[in-house]
């Protein structure tokens, strides 16, 4: 994922699901970590497993991790 633009998973929404940024461009609206999975393979980085994007350190997860899906 070398050159890869800042991925950021923004906290959970009140309504429920996170937003997905990398670099400038809104991917979508994810409610799970396969969403977020996916987003990343449609904007290029195929070669992603769930496991990958729950560890890697490329990814800015804000207001919680891969684990939290739902506003406190």
């Amino acid at each position: 994922m070398s050159g890869t633009p800042p991925i950021v998973i923004y906290p959970p929404s009140p309504t429920g699901g996170r937003r997905v940024r990398v670099g400038d461009e809104v991917l979508g609206l994810a409610m799970s970590l396969r969403d977020v999975t996916e987003f990343l393979r449609r904007a290029g980085m195929n070669d992603l497993e769930d496991l990958d994007v729950a560890v890697s350190g490329m990814i800015e997860w804000r207001g919680g991790g891969p684990d939290v899906w739902a506003a406190e």
